[in-house]
Order: structure tokens, then C-alpha cells, then sequence
């Protein structure tokens, strides 16, 4: 991946997250990935999920509550060394903003084999 390919896959990304496309999001994904976030302990009581069928679970909740989501991507970083891209963007959901970094890492067939993100604070609308 260049850092071109970093860009326009985080623009991909964050345009299916905004149309709610929670099967195109998860065609990023290995079938084993283990996915850690903050906001999954709440959803579905652990902080990692495992596994692609559980990722699908745990996002389909937590998008049942809510009204309206938009991400709005500010940069893309991206290890070649470590296969890692990292995706800080903002984040409005139901109208509260906040800043957030998404940290992917991809397995030699492209696909993110681990993900965690990172919660910032609210940041003004």
C-alpha cells in the first residue's frame, strides 16, 4: 500500500461507514480478525471481538442506536513495515462529535487481520 492507497482506502472506508453498508465495511476484514474498542464492551459486554460473524453482530447492534452517523476523515498514516493504517477522523453520531483513530493492520492477502480504536474527546460540531 502507498501512501495513495492509504488515502483513498480510508475515503472507501469512511463512505461505507456513511451509508451504513456494514457488509461492504466487513469485506475489509479476514474471517479470524479481532477487532478491540471501547464502545464494544458496552454493546456486547467484551472490549474484543472476535471473528467476522461477531464483528457483524457486535456493529449491527450498536448501529440500532443510532439515528445518524457521519465520518469525516482528517489523514491517513500508514506503516509499511508493520502493514498498519491508521485512520483519524471525526466522528458525529447522533449529533455529538469526537475524534477517533481507527488502527488497522492487514495480513499478506490485504485484508485486516486486527483492528483497535482509540476515542478521543468531543470536539465542537
Amino acid at each position: 500500500m502507498t501512501r495513495d492507497d492509504a488515502v483513498a482506502f480510508a475515503a472507501q472506508w469512511a463512505d461505507a461507514w456513511n451509508e451504513l453498508a456494514v457488509d461492504r465495511v466487513l469485506g475489509y476484514f479476514s474471517e479470524d480478525e479481532t477487532f478491540a474498542s471501547p464502545t464494544a464492551m458496552a454493546v456486547v459486554g467484551a472490549g474484543t471481538v472476535r471473528g467476522k460473524a461477531a464483528l457483524r453482530a457486535y456493529w449491527s447492534s450498536a448501529l440500532a442506536h443510532i439515528g445518524a452517523l457521519r465520518f469525516v476523515v482528517e489523514r491517513a498514516l500508514w506503516d509499511d513495515t508493520t502493514r498498519e493504517l491508521a485512520i483519524i477522523y471525526v466522528s458525529r453520531v447522533n449529533g455529538r462529535a469526537k475524534r477517533v483513530s481507527e488502527n488497522l493492520t492487514f495480513g499478506p492477502d490485504g485484508l485486516v487481520v486486527s483492528a483497535e480504536v482509540f476515542h478521543g474527546v468531543s470536539v465542537e460540531s
